[in-house]
């Protein structure tokens, strides 16, 4: 359907989605009722509206119980088109930025002898957290071949890389999520780790979920460790809680050395300093 290859462009999660096409189904409904209607899970579906709301393609009308309706499919094209185009000027504002700096440095490049330069590979490259370090954690899904394992304070990013999670489990990956202990989380954060360990408990039972016994300082996503140091990838986040989410960074690494090591560091708190959430 039209609507349907429309709502793919939105860049949705598999729930958001759902939801948003339920909505534009039943005109104005209830969480609970759209809930039954999706099968989209009571414990998350008014995250899921939250987030359709914040990016105005539903609003919010107040009530006892409150009820979400969609605005005019228009408007709703017109909200997408206009984020899609608010990305991009941000993005050709950064790199204009740079473009005299750029320029200067390595215009000399094309001066030097071809064959003294000799290719490098970084051991890292870094991206913004939230929608780009999402968007490298779901590739890093897709291409996983034998084992992932995450380490997360709550796995709070879930929705975001939910289809391809579950495409990975599928596959028959391997996949082990180390989360925080909760005794370290706010009130708020307790509730939500509950609320994922349940999702995962219920639509993942193949993922084997434990919690840290300690603070982690680190969090992230590697695929296909090897002591042999034949693969491995992954993306790794530096625990920053004075730092806004909007303001950190996260560093992205193909170096199957580097991998193999942070691997061997998981499993030995995996075994020795974790405890099972069941």
């Amino acid at each position: 359907m039209a609507s349907e290859n429309v709502l793919s462009q939105f860049d949705l999660t598999e729930y958001e989605e759902k939801a948003l096409r339920e909505l534009l189904s039943l005109g104005r409904t209830t969480a609970p009722n759209l809930s039954e209607a999706t099968g989209i899970p009571k414990a998350r579906i008014y995250g899921v509206l939250d987030s359709l709301a914040q990016a105005g393609f539903i609003k919010v009308i107040p009530g006892r119980p409150k009820q979400y309706q969609p605005y005019p499919p228009d408007e709703i094209v017109d909200r997408a088109i206009e984020s899609q185009r608010q990305d991009f000027e941000e993005y050709r504002h950064s790199v204009e930025s740079i473009r005299e700096e750029f320029v200067n440095t390595y215009s000399p490049v094309e001066d030097r002898d071809r064959d003294e330069l000799r290719p490098t590979e970084d051991l890292f490259h870094v991206v913004d957290v939230g929608e780009p370090s999402e968007r490298e954690t779901r590739r890093l899904f897709r291409e996983a071949r034998d084992r992932i394992v995450i380490w997360s304070k709550s796995f709070g990013f879930l929705d975001a890389v939910a289809p391809t999670l579950k495409e990975a489990t599928e596959r028959e990956v391997t996949i082990q999520c180390l989360l925080l202990s909760s005794e370290f989380l706010s009130e708020e954060n307790q509730q939500r780790q509950a609320e994922i360990r349940s999702v995962l408990r219920d639509e993942y039972p193949s993922i084997e979920v434990r919690q840290s016994d300690r603070m982690l300082p680190w969090r992230g996503t590697f695929i296909d460790p090897s002591l042999e140091y034949t693969s491995g990838q992954g993306i790794l986040l530096v625990e920053q809680e004075e730092v806004p989410n909007h303001m950190r960074q996260a560093a992205v690494t193909e170096n199957p050395s580097f991998v193999a090591g942070m691997w061997q560091y998981f499993d030995l708190l995996w075994h020795h300093e974790s405890s099972s959430t069941t």
